[in-house]
């Protein structure tokens, strides 16, 4: 089942002549999620091919460099005879910020436009995953970060074991792997786990927004396949990212070890990074080796943690 986040902006503020500011799709089984549309995110997502057909946008916070951009949207979507439903979603007070999107300009919106606050801890239930906020620290706005989450796989069925025990390939096979036990026409009582081993974790991905480090990114993101950060600084402007609210990269790498994930991700740099941020990786790999330095339409494939899926 596939997994992948697709990058769409990755500078801070504003955008430069390199990276588009903050948006990124996350596809998950052809379904897509948005995070975050700033300023020409819709053009991006015709640049790197992500569906205009999505049903959710969850916002992080409603500073501009990371909402503007769904006015245009919305208006593309209507002018292409869109009548799905669309859900925004964001923090506290965000009804009201989404609401005058939706109206700027006067033009009539052809599909319905649903919004939605949320608090953090409140899950947004999804057929075999949950979109998990959580609070974030970053200054002068009420922000989010997210969690997609994917609920557990059943464990791996073993057929050749099957076969000895001499159960017939067919409906009985798949009621075992569902966890049902089955009578054989002998009369044995064959047990799931006999045939069926231990759950196997879904994948879990984390997106910060834009925030401080944090005890509750560390704790959202515990053994997360995937941290997206904020990385907006280096060393040298430490004390400029306590002052507006951000990160610098290292301190997003510590947030990542302390968590314990597989990759970091590195997004919304200032925009005197854009041309090279190789500076930011090298101070990330200090702490966190496994860091990769985001740019505008890179994808990251996220895998099973057991290769085999």
């Amino acid at each position: 089942m596939s997994l992948a986040i697709r990058l769409l902006g990755t500078s801070a503020s504003r955008p430069t002549v390199e990276r588009n500011v903050a948006s990124l799709a996350v596809v998950r089984e052809g379904e897509t999620l948005l995070f975050d549309c700033g300023e020409g995110t819709q053009r991006q997502m015709m640049r790197y091919g992500v569906s205009f057909g999505l049903e959710d946008i969850f916002f992080t916070h409603f500073h501009a460099d990371h909402v503007i951009g769904v006015i245009g949207l919305l208006r593309t979507m209507a002018l292409q005879g869109r009548t799905e439903p669309l859900r925004l979603w964001g923090p506290r007070g965000g009804a009201r910020t989404l609401k005058r999107a939706e109206e700027f300009g006067m033009d009539r919106i052809s599909f319905p436009v649903e919004i939605s606050e949320l608090e953090p801890g409140v899950r947004v239930e999804r057929k075999e995953y949950a979109i998990v906020p959580f609070a974030v620290d970053h200054r002068g706005s009420r922000s989010l970060g997210y969690s997609l989450v994917e609920q557990d796989r059943k464990g791996r069925f073993n057929p050749e074991h099957a076969r000895e025990l001499g159960i017939p390939e067919g409906p009985l096979w798949g009621e075992i792997h569902r966890g049902r036990a089955v009578t054989l026409p002998d009369g044995r009582v064959i047990e799931p786990s006999v045939l069926v081993g231990a759950p196997r974790p879904g994948r879990k991905v984390v997106i910060t927004g834009d925030t401080r480090p944090c005890a509750a990114t560390v704790e959202a993101a515990r053994g997360a396949d995937v941290l997206v950060h904020e990385a907006t600084f280096g060393d040298e402007e430490d004390a400029r990212a306590v002052e507006t609210g951000h990160s610098t990269a290292r301190e997003a790498a510590a947030v990542a070890a302390a968590a314990g994930v597989r990759e970091l991700v590195l997004v919304h740099f200032s925009a005197r990074y854009s041309r090279d941020a190789s500076d930011l990786g090298r101070e990330a790999r200090e702490v966190f080796e496994r860091t990769v330095v985001g740019r505008d339409g890179m994808e990251i494939e996220v895998p099973y943690r057991d290769a085999t899926g």
